[in-house]
């Protein structure tokens, strides 16, 4: 009988589009259940996490401090931050890579935080990826079902399906040297998701790689987070990432969660001054009744008097310009405009400009 990880039902045999395998090896014989992507049915969803007041503590140094949050099974989840916010270590204390200094974690409603990570139905996708160099694609999928004692057979089938998945097949024979990095990337979702985990834990997954693939491997996780119905909890410290990735933001500051919520929620109304700046796109004004952010896109340059500012620099961005400004207090404040615009008034560095905006646009911030 096939060994299957604790708790774990095996996963539907995957076919890529046009790699669909055929049944007629052994006529009257029941075939493994095969699956094009595109018409693969949503799972049940899975991955509802949840932090119960959870602090770590390296020695005198509070990383995370009394984190409550909960993430719905099926979610796409970005934990955002500059460095040393503690968004690393909340993954690790996920993944059980870290163990909490107090509170609970708990996945699909049972708590792991005293389990060991392979224990804990979670996997774990580094941003080195850290494939074995001697081992074939295929066997590099296969390792951690090899570890759990699963027959070969069984775990080569698993893998394949797997890299099947991420339309990787047919390099399973190559090393991991033979491939460039996204398809490196690949191989490594492939063995993250070939124990068929409740979520994945993503470290920083696409910094490595150039812009253009990071676009395209940023749209290919949406897609299979997506289609297999489980929570992908991806770090990150890049904005746009975050924004177009994530069904829940959680921006975390000081080893705590300054604000969450959907990204369109966070980008249009930041609670904070620092939120405004950090999502970016946003310029945070003082005003007589105290600190508003307004987005960058919603600033206008005012024909007469308005909010004074001096521009910086401009730069043209393919649709139009973008204009950095500063206010009297130094305050970096940004404008977009276009073309014709700019060709009607044309702008300097060092020249004097005013800036205006509705008062429906106003956000405003709470006292720092």
């Amino acid at each position: 009988m096939p060994i299957h990880a604790a708790g774990r039902a095996p996963l539907p045999r995957i076919t890529a589009p046009g790699r669909a395998r055929h049944a007629s090896c052994c006529p009257g014989f029941p075939q493994p259940e095969t699956l094009r992507l595109e018409t693969l049915a949503p799972l049940k969803l899975r991955g509802a996490i949840e932090f119960v007041g959870v602090s770590k503590r390296f020695g005198a140094t509070t990383a995370v401090s009394a984190l409550d949050l909960r993430i719905p099974a099926g979610t796409y989840c970005c934990l955002l931050g500059p460095s040393g916010c503690g968004k690393t270590t909340t993954l690790r204390m996920l993944a059980g890579h870290e163990q909490a200094s107090d509170g609970d974690i708990l996945l699909d409603n049972t708590n792991v935080t005293g389990l060991p990570p392979a224990r804990r139905g979670t996997a774990m996708m580094f941003q080195s990826y850290a494939l074995f160099p001697h081992l074939s694609c295929l066997d590099n999928v296969a390792f951690s079902l090899r570890m759990q004692g699963v027959p070969k057979p069984e775990r080569h089938a698993r893998a394949a399906d797997m890299l099947a998945l991420v339309e990787m097949d047919s390099y399973a024979a190559r090393l991991p040297a033979q491939l460039s990095g996204g398809q490196q990337q690949r191989v490594a979702l492939a063995r993250a998701l070939v124990t068929n985990p409740a979520a994945l834990l993503l470290d920083e997954p696409l910094s490595a790689l150039d812009p253009f693939l990071r676009g395209r491997v940023r749209a290919e996780l949406k897609r299979f987070q997506q289609r297999l119905g489980i929570s992908f909890v991806h770090v990150t410290h890049s904005q746009d990432e975050a924004l177009a990735l994530a069904d829940w933001v959680v921006l975390m500051k000081d080893g705590r969660i300054e604000q969450q919520g959907t990204a369109m929620a966070l980008f249009d109304r930041p609670r904070t001054a620092f939120v405004a700046r950090f999502l970016g796109g946003h310029n945070v004004l003082a005003l007589p009744q105290g600190q508003v952010a307004v987005r960058a896109d919603r600033t206008r340059l005012a024909e007469g008097g308005g909010y004074p500012a001096t521009l910086r620099a401009l730069e043209y961005t393919g649709t139009g310009f973008s204009l950095s400004l500063a206010d009297a207090t130094g305050e970096e404040l940004g404008v977009l405009l276009d073309e014709a615009a700019l060709a009607a008034h044309p702008l300097t560095p060092g020249d004097q400009v005013a800036l205006t905006w509705d008062a429906a646009d106003e956000r405003p911030l709470d006292p720092a």
